[in-house]
């Protein structure tokens, strides 16, 4: 079975431990990923600084874990959700790490920015100054304004494709009233400027490479988190889909992995 990484978004972690008990960013879907056999690589870089930096400590993990669990030679497949995407896409073509990457599927990444992120800057940065604050405490937000529209098409004119890697895409959708009531604003800001979208990235800007679905959840809903309680054509657990769209990528690359 190919390797997964998994890699998380903007605020992540890999687990966080509270007792006994242990909460995953990838919510259930990493125990199912290992337990259809594939070996687990699970990402934790800095969660708020600057894609360089996060890209920088992606590749140190994933080395570090290729030697670690002897999976030297082994082609992977890396899944990032939301800014990790453009870590990974980072990582990949400036840090000569497509040698050991088959594909990318990136989960709701804003491939072409979010216009919340303008917003963010806008009202939260500039009025409130709390961006100011977080540098003059010596916290690293760096990476918010790399997540504006106009940042997102600079990045991407920098950072093509490497032809050596499948790049694969997966994007999410909710109506404003099936997203968390602090996601409300944000979800109807995108919806004016992008139309459908999860309550942080629109649909349109996560398409990227080859789009495999559109997903009914919100963004946090596509790493398992819930807040929102559906009675009405509920998603629940997000896992099988996870595990539908490795099987699709496996079917599609047998000649790489």
């Amino acid at each position: 079975m190919i390797p997964i990484i998994l890699h998380h978004g903007l605020f992540g972690y890999d687990q966080l431990s509270l007792g006994r008990l242990k909460i995953s960013y990838f919510h259930r879907i990493d125990r199912a990923l290992a337990a259809a056999g594939h070996p687990l690589i699970l990402s934790r870089v800095h969660p708020t600084a600057p894609i360089e930096r996060r890209a920088s400590e992606l590749k140190k993990n994933i080395l570090r874990e290729i030697n670690r669990q002897s999976l030297a030679g082994r082609k992977m497949l890396l899944i990032a959700h939301s800014m990790g995407g453009l870590d990974a896409r980072y990582m990949i073509h400036r840090l000569g790490m497509a040698g050991h990457i088959a594909a990318l599927l990136t989960i709701s990444t804003p491939h072409h920015g979010s216009p919340y992120a303008d917003w963010c800057l806008r009202h939260i940065g500039q009025r409130l100054r709390a961006l100011r604050l977080f540098q003059q405490l010596g916290i690293d937000v760096r990476g918010i304004h790399q997540l504006t529209p106009r940042a997102c098409h600079r990045f991407n004119e920098q950072i093509p494709n490497n032809p050596a890697v499948r790049y694969f895409s997966i994007s999410a959708a909710r109506p404003w009233h099936h997203v968390p009531p602090f996601a409300w604003y944000s979800h109807h800001l995108i919806q004016q400027a992008e139309g459908d979208n999860d309550g942080l990235v629109s649909v349109r800007s996560a398409q990227w490479g080859s789009h495999l679905a559109t997903w009914p959840a919100d963004h946090w809903h596509t790493v398992n988190k819930r807040f929102v309680l559906e009675l009405k054509n509920p998603t629940g657990d997000i896992t099988p889909h996870y595990l539908d769209a490795v099987q699709r990528i496996a079917r599609q690359m047998d000649d790489v992995i």
